[in-house]
């Protein structure tokens, strides 16, 4: 629901594509913040567990970055960014685990395929973070009608560009997670 209709999305109407009774929902999330945060957290989670898996079953470096990529879009990784700019504490123990934790993994990814001579070495995670989440999330205004059919056809030519030998130059400096995190 979150997805479709952003985090402002009526509980009830969350509680009845659930199948549940409102009364539920409300007593499982103090509030939608809650709700909120515990999405989030999960989402993170079971990223961060694709990516864990990528770098543990695929030998070949790339094909672990290429893996996660499409694992993360899966997740919905780029429904993220509207359900963090709602109002909830961005500081929580929990998000900032999860976050820590999905931020390392995906160094984790990247840091063997540039190891491996396999990825540009002019690419941060920051800009893989930006990547997924611009490349996942549905176009304003398109009511997400069969935007999955162009999500892992895009991510592919995104990661196509990633690939060494680097066929141009980048303009301006590798997006890091600290510039992500700078206050605007």
């Amino acid at each position: 629901m979150f997805v479709e209709f952003g985090p402002e999305v009526p509980l009830d109407e969350i509680a009845r594509r659930a199948g549940v009774g409102n009364a539920t929902v409300y007593r499982h999330f103090a509030d939608r913040s809650v709700l909120v945060r515990e999405v989030v957290c999960s989402v993170m989670d079971r990223t961060s567990e694709r990516a864990e898996e990528a770098l543990a079953e695929e030998a070949d470096a790339f094909q672990a970055l290429r893996r996660f990529v499409h694992a993360a879009a899966d997740e919905r990784i780029g429904a993220l960014c509207p359900m963090l700019s709602s109002a909830f504490d961005k500081d929580h123990a929990d998000l900032d685990d999860a976050r820590r934790r999905l931020e390392a993994q995906v160094e984790g990814v990247m840091e063997r395929a540039r190891a491996a001579g396999q990825l540009r070495t002019d690419i941060a995670v920051g800009d893989l973070l930006v990547a997924l989440s611009q490349l996942t999330r549905p176009l304003p205004g398109s009511g997400c009608v069969d935007f999955d059919q162009f999500v892992h056809r895009h991510l592919q030519l995104f990661l196509d560009g990633l690939q060494t030998p680097a066929r141009s130059e980048l303009p301006g400096a590798a997006a890091t997670l600290e510039d992500l995190r700078r206050p605007e």
